[in-house]
């Protein structure tokens, strides 16, 4: 059964909308997946991004904010029971699903800085060059400028469990920068799920399934491309090679060896 949200305003339960999207918004403005008609809501005011049975809300810029169990918050990962506020309107967070995701797995990985200028030879530097353990190192240094971590409650979580392909005995996937300052630098996908961008201008989620990897578009009012093309509000399967445009920076997809 789908985690679902219960929308009421002063006791009164007005409607129920189950979490059957990997993005959902909350909004003023009609083409929000929730739409609260009341001024004191922001257009598009927040967001929802479920992936297997684990939901994290994130604010989107809204003018007033949010609340969640009585405490404002930017971010938030959600857990049974948890009671989102805006405004006079409260959604109610039901799961009864046993989390499979370490809280930790949430926070921000990797945050990419647009490029001063183009590198124009590392366009051509073959996909599998590996890097040194170093380099792996100095990307995280160099790339990460984390401005906060998802607020996680202090709860008992599940042991995680892993989702990889099924040969990941031999496979590991990897995302390498193909621009900018830290072009050549690479970024193994050890996690179950792994952000990457810019906050405030544009974030997404790379989600390690039994089937493969997916990404899916967090925050930003542009979408990520993926070989060009704009994602959409759902998951999007990765292939070998894949180039992803984010935040100003292309990356490639693939498997080492």
């Amino acid at each position: 059964m789908a985690a679902k949200l219960i929308l009421s305003m002063d006791g009164a339960v007005l409607k129920e909308y189950p979490l059957n999207k990997e993005r959902m918004t909350i909004g003023r403005k009609e083409h929000n997946d929730i739409a609260i008609d009341n001024l004191a809501v922001s257009g598009e005011h927040a967001a929802i991004v479920t992936i297997l049975h684990d939901s994290f809300l994130e604010d989107l810029d809204s003018t007033n904010g949010l609340e969640v169990n009585g405490k404002p918050t930017k971010k938030h990962f959600l857990q049974n029971n948890d009671v989102i506020e805006i405004g006079k309107y409260k959604l109610k967070y039901i799961n009864d699903q046993i989390t499979q995701t370490s809280p930790a797995d949430f926070e921000k990985t990797m945050v990419l800085r647009a490029p001063v200028k183009p590198a124009a030879t590392s366009a051509n530097k073959p996909a599998g060059t590996p890097s040194s353990q170093v380099e792996s190192k100095q990307v995280h240094e160099e790339a990460v400028e984390l401005t906060g971590k998802f607020e996680m409650p202090q709860v008992a979580v599940a042991p995680v469990q892993a989702f990889a392909p099924a040969d990941a005995s031999k496979q590991i996937a990897v995302v390498q920068v193909l621009t900018g300052p830290n072009a050549g630098k690479e970024l193994e996908l050890v996690k179950n799920l792994t952000t990457l961008g810019k906050p405030g201008m544009q974030v997404a989620v790379l989600t390690r399934r039994p089937h493969g990897y997916f990404i899916t578009h967090v925050e930003g009012e542009n979408f990520p491309l993926v070989n060009g093309q704009a994602l959409t509000n759902q998951a999007h399967q990765l292939n070998e090679h894949d180039v992803i445009e984010l935040a100003g920076v292309k990356m490639e997809f693939y498997f080492k060896e």
